[in-house]
């Protein structure tokens, strides 16, 4: 429920951004615009961005005779958690790491890379699939897809702010003679804005899928110790096809860290995600 709240306020404050803008921008014409925009893109990213990125990662489809033990865990899992077995994919990679996707139970699927299946014990792959499960169960695709199209809403306004500045405003707010420079403040902080509230909510619902996992597979250090053999693994080995754009899908960051991209990480600290699941054992 917490994270559930501060979820909602992290969205109420996207939305709130973008009626400041088009404040700013002299209506809610050109903001309407934009939204419908942003909505048509996430709507298509939203139905088809499982088939999307299980492409993009080259993943090929595992069944019950080719992945016995991943197969009997995810289908346990999916019993004790009352949806329909996922389907399941390998990425070919030696770097360990998971993602799940889908617009909801019905149409879910969990990828796992290679590397993950050699690393980590049944038990720690139980607490990473359980994590993954969880994604889908708090519907956290359709969460994430309402963020981006609201950032989105917000970017293409920057955008329009700026070219706005750049020729004068819109509306008659540069009478007063402080337009152009609001919209050009505007145009600079806005988009940073919407991109950290954003990472915001991506971390909050990894915290969300932690707890909620950890009480599906009944052991929360099944998923600390599987993180902790992550990280090292993917600071010494990060992921060469993995993009900032479906980063955020993996279980942990597959991206070369750095200081630049820990503080624009979709991820939370992993000090704070297993610290939290060590008081949920205790």
């Amino acid at each position: 429920m917490r994270s559930a709240f501060k979820t909602t306020v992290l969205l109420g404050a996207l939305t709130g951004l973008i009626m400041l803008i088009g404040g700013l921008l002299g209506g809610h014409g050109g903001v309407e615009v934009a939204f419908v925009v942003a909505l048509a893109m996430n709507f298509f990213s939203y139905w088809f961005s499982d088939k999307m990125v299980l492409r993009a990662y080259g993943a090929r489809p595992l069944d019950e005779s080719n992945a016995p033990e991943l197969y009997s865990i995810v289908h346990e899992l999916a019993q004790d958690a009352r949806i329909p077995m996922p389907r399941l994919y390998l990425i070919d990679s030696d770097t360990p790491n998971a993602f799940a996707t889908g617009r909801n139970p019905n149409h879910a699927a969990v990828a796992v890379t290679r590397g993950i299946m050699r690393l980590c014990t049944r038990e720690e792959l139980k607490g990473v699939l359980s994590h993954e499960l969880s994604h889908v169960l708090n519907r956290d695709i359709l969460v994430s897809s309402i963020a981006a199209t609201l950032a989105a809403v917000v970017m293409m306004l920057g955008s329009w702010m700026r070219w706005a500045a750049i020729f004068g405003g819109l509306g008659g707010r540069d009478d007063e003679g402080r337009g152009g420079l609001e919209l050009i403040v505007m145009a600079i902080l806005a988009p940073l804005a919407a991109t950290l509230i954003q990472l915001a909510i991506s971390r909050t619902r990894e915290f969300a899928a932690d707890a909620s996992g950890a009480r599906l597979s009944h052991h929360p250090l099944y998923l600390a110790n599987a993180l902790r053999k992550l990280e090292m693994a993917n600071e010494r080995m990060p992921m060469i096809d993995a993009t900032p754009a479906t980063a955020h899908l993996f279980i942990v960051n597959p991206l070369r860290a750095g200081m630049f991209s820990r503080l624009f990480s979709t991820h939370p600290p992993l000090e704070e995600r297993i610290r939290r699941l060590e008081r949920m054992a205790v």
